[in-house]
């Protein structure tokens, strides 16, 4: 959670925003993702992360894809090259909003690699009563704000909503904190 909390800390820095910003009250979470290699579909296809910031570490299997410019079409899809001991860093959608695109998420996907290939996820989010909104230095006359004010629950379960087709559906549900 350190190396997180030092990556937040270093973007919110670089906003001009305190130190702590992002880092006062995150919610994390890690996931172990498994992808069986086998050749002939997609292991995960094109998507986001919908938070803050995903640390990322493999077992080196190749098969990790970025889209570095997400709206242009067609795609150009780049292998992400494995770093013995490094950390892949994921902008997620939700930096993306507060940033007004300074920050823009990360497009990305796995691609089947006839191996079997891992990776250990660690998702940090903001708390879900947390208001997000573009901030004022974002965003200028010729750069207005792109997104409207969201509660950052609420914007998790529009999102889950469209994979899982009802709140219902959900395995798990987001709570507002009281």
């Amino acid at each position: 959670r350190s190396a997180g909390k030092k990556l937040l800390s270093l973007i919110a820095l670089s906003l001009n925003l305190d130190e702590d910003f992002f880092s006062k009250k995150p919610e994390a979470f890690l996931r172990l993702l498994r992808y069986s290699g086998e050749l002939g579909s997609c292991a995960a296809s094109a998507h986001s992360d919908y938070g803050l910031v995903t640390l990322l570490i493999t077992n080196g299997v190749p098969g990790l894809q970025i889209c570095k410019e997400k709206l242009k079409q067609p795609q150009v899809w780049e292998d992400v090259s494995h770093v013995e001991g490094g950390i892949i860093v994921n902008i997620g959608d939700m930096m993306e909003r507060w940033t007004n695109c300074v920050y823009q998420s990360t497009l990305h996907r796995v691609m089947p690699t006839g191996k079997e290939r891992y990776s250990v996820a660690f998702y940090m989010d903001p708390p879900t009563d947390c208001v997000v909104e573009c901030f004022e230095s974002c965003c200028s006359e010729s750069s207005p704000p792109r997104f409207p004010p969201i509660r950052s629950g609420d914007y998790f379960s529009e999102r889950f909503k469209l994979i899982y087709g009802s709140e219902r559906d959900l395995k798990w549900s987001i709570k507002p904190k009281n």
